[in-house]
């Protein structure tokens, strides 16, 4: 939505901007944009790439109301944590970020097939585009994005299992497996992207899903001598990432990134997560109807169904 405008911008045009894929489909579907093919353009049928999106009555306002909250929640958050605690945490994003060599967007991708943090086809070769942006402009979701999206395509450029479903499924299942009903809630993220997750790991004999005892509803999700070696490579590898991102980077950016983090996350429980003092749900909106999340997900799982980090 930030690129969008009256005038128009083409689907190209739009991804080239957004440096990702979005979910247009459901864009429309909820009533924000329409599409529709350009009025110029005089061919008999025009390859969809070039239509045009604009933004609907309902579209603009989500725009006005949007636009601040990122200077409100990043303020809010000074208040909340400290500004000498916001402030080295936005300056080793940015440390991060000033070096890497991916054009990679403000935000975290549309997970694909697999759970990969997949992007546009060129994403990880095109370079990133010096000056574009700086540290001051960009907010604090946009750094985090872009250093935990850096960090998940290395990952996944070593690893046959994406970072989200070893973060938030393979490092849950222990020796005797775990009650498919209870990953959502251990894992912080849907039943669907759970489902999602479960079906691949199935599929590509990771694992896989059978009663608690012949006479039982209850299914457990149990792993494969592979799903083992899967679940101890990705513990592995996240260790080794850091490792090397340690001398990369610096590893007093590192470390004071990683104890920056710890210091906002804290206890990572629904009771005790500084985290968690700024997820009370707006009373009259649906997600004060829901049952409060217990966790926060290892690693935020965008669907295509839409939502943040939760595909609800």
């Amino acid at each position: 939505m930030r690129f969008v405008d009256d005038k128009g911008v083409t689907v190209q045009e739009l991804e080239q901007l957004a440096r990702t894929r979005t979910n247009l489909n459901g864009m429309e579907r909820w009533g924000y944009v329409f599409i529709e093919p350009n009025p110029t353009d005089r061919r008999p049928k025009p390859p969809r790439s070039t239509w045009l999106i604009r933004p609907t009555r309902a579209g603009q306002k989500a725009q006005e109301i949007w636009r601040p909250l990122f200077v409100v929640v990043e303020n809010r958050w000074h208040q909340r944590f400290g500004k000498s605690e916001i402030d080295p945490l936005r300056k080793s994003l940015w440390a991060i970020i000033d070096q890497l060599d991916m054009d990679l967007p403000d935000c975290l991708p549309i997970l694909g097939y697999g759970l990969f943090s997949s992007g546009r086809d060129d994403e990880r070769q095109k370079p990133a585009e010096r000056g574009h942006d700086r540290a001051s402009s960009l907010a604090l979701p946009s750094l985090l994005s872009k250093v935990l999206l850096a960090f998940a395509i290395e990952f996944e450029g070593e690893s046959e299992v994406s970072l989200a479903i070893g973060a938030n499924v393979l490092r849950l299942v222990g020796v005797e497996g775990i009650h498919v009903r209870d990953l959502p809630r251990w894992a912080g993220v849907s039943k669907e992207a759970i489902a999602m997750s479960v079906s691949f790991l199935e599929k590509r004999g990771y694992a896989v899903v059978k009663p608690e005892s012949p006479s039982s509803r209850l299914k457990v999700l149990v792993l494969t001598p592979k799903g083992q070696d899967a679940r101890n490579s990705y513990i592995q590898l996240l260790s080794e990432i850091e490792e090397r991102w340690q001398s990369r980077f610096g590893k007093e950016t590192i470390r004071t990134l990683r104890n920056s983090l710890e210091r906002l996350v804290g206890n990572p429980t629904a009771e005790s997560s500084p985290l968690f003092r700024g997820l009370e749900p707006y009373p009259d909106g649906w997600r004060a109807s829901v049952r409060r999340p217990e966790g926060l997900p290892h690693y935020p799982m965008v669907l295509h169904r839409g939502g943040f980090p939760d595909g609800s």
